[in-house]
């Protein structure tokens, strides 16, 4: 996520960031078409959409950031509550003050994990049970960090957490314990004071690595984890990702469906880095925060922290191979 809308009062010339880098259309890459929007959200009542874990039946599991709410929302665009975080009394979470419930991934036993971001010991990641109950907490993580983004590898048992205070990715058992600092450095990091915000943002474990956004330093990242679990260096794989959130592969190989928040776009980011935009605020983005992809369905949240009136939503799009809208 980025900076809250009661901490921020964003130039014009800073919404506009950076030209993104485009490259010509390549012959059977993922295209992006038929955009609907499928259910709104109340932004009032801290309904702002911040991420996305998918349903086997297609249904859209999502976190609420300021509510700490975890709906669940059907292809019709039916939704429902699941789980709410504990409140927080005196929330003093880094940069923007009030608790924010973040990331989420769902494990194949139904199993739904979530970062909470409050400054306080209930900073760290929550689990909830597929049959419902109350959300229990499983880590901690620092007070002085912001949990973000959050991703799984099932086959190692591991859960990986995107700290955008601290640039670090922690990773933690699945069943829950002490976490470690697994990835740490300048890339992860924020920029500098005064400009820097948000560092380490969206992740996702992919093909053998963990990949990071960065959202200050408008890059994509990929991690390589090590035969003994271990992260490897970082590599940057693509760069002048103006306000890059979460983000999604499109299939197997490396291609990248990535959220440019502020822009309210979406872009398509191939394996060698080009990207170029394929959906944007007419198709219904407002500040859009995560990617999903499941088969040929493209699920796009929208957060809403700068569009005004606020229209905080769910998205869905059709993703082809040769043809389709090819970008703009």
């Amino acid at each position: 996520m980025p900076r809250l809308p009661r901490l921020v009062a964003v130039p014009t010339a800073a919404v506009a960031l950076i030209v993104l880098t485009s490259g010509p259309t390549s012959a059977g890459e993922p295209t992006v078409s038929d955009p609907r929007v499928i259910a709104h959200f109340d932004f009032a009542a801290g309904q702002a959409a911040e991420n996305i874990a998918l349903e086997p039946d297609g249904s859209a599991d999502l976190t609420f950031a300021f509510s700490g709410q975890v709906a669940r929302v059907d292809k019709q665009g039916t939704t429902r509550i699941l789980a709410t975080l504990p409140p927080v009394a005196d929330p003093n979470t880094p940069a923007v003050g009030v608790a924010v419930a973040s990331g989420i991934v769902r494990a194949h036993d139904g199993t739904l994990y979530v970062n909470y971001a409050t400054g306080t010991s209930e900073t760290g990641i929550w689990r909830i049970d597929p049959h419902g109950g109350a959300p229990v907490q499983i880590a901690e993580l620092p007070v002085d960090g912001f949990p973000n983004g959050l991703a799984l590898d099932e086959e190692c048992s591991v859960l990986y957490a995107a700290d955008s205070v601290r640039g670090t990715v922690w990773s933690v058992p699945r069943e829950g314990g002490t976490p470690t600092a697994w990835a740490t450095g300048t890339a992860l990091q924020p920029l500098p004071a005064p400009d820097g915000f948000i560092g380490a943002n969206g992740i996702k474990f992919h093909n053998g690595a963990v990949w990071v956004s960065n959202s200050d330093r408008q890059t994509l990242l990929r991690i390589p984890v090590r035969p003994d679990k271990s992260a490897g260096t970082v590599e940057t794989r693509a760069t002048g990702l103006a306000t890059i959130d979460d983000f999604g592969f499109t299939g197997h190989d490396d291609t990248v469906l990535a959220a440019l928040n502020v822009n309210n776009q979406v872009a398509l980011v191939r394996p060698d880095g080009t990207h170029k935009v394929v959906l944007t605020r007419d198709d219904g983005l407002a500040n859009p925060t995560s990617v999903a992809v499941r088969g040929k369905t493209v699920y796009v949240s929208s957060a809403s922290f700068f569009v005004t009136p606020p229209d905080p939503n769910l998205l869905l799009a059709r993703l082809d191979r040769g043809h389709g809208r090819t970008g703009r």
